[in-house]
């Protein structure tokens, strides 16, 4: 096991959540996404506002693909709002 399966295990015993039902290929990747395509310290804000929106039962079941694309395409999405000015 490496470090980062260790350490999602320990964390998943510490929050009682189900390491089963953490797809932590598919977090990293948004994380990546955010940090690449807006900013670096968005992407653990994206992760936890995520889990947030998960507990609460208010994010889609699409939500984390959803986010991901925001951040690819935020870059172009930024471009066109400001120049609606």
């Amino acid at each position: 096991m490496n470090v980062l399966a260790e350490w999602t295990a320990l964390v998943c015993k510490e929050l009682g959540v189900d390491p089963e039902k953490v797809d932590r290929d598919a977090v990293l990747d948004l994380t990546r996404d955010v940090a690449h395509g807006v900013a670096r310290p968005a992407a653990p804000l994206t992760a936890y506002l995520l889990g947030l929106a998960q507990g609460a039962g208010t994010a889609s079941p699409d939500a984390l693909e959803r986010l991901s694309m925001l951040a690819r395409n935020w870059g172009q999405a930024t471009a066109e709002t400001l120049g609606d000015h």
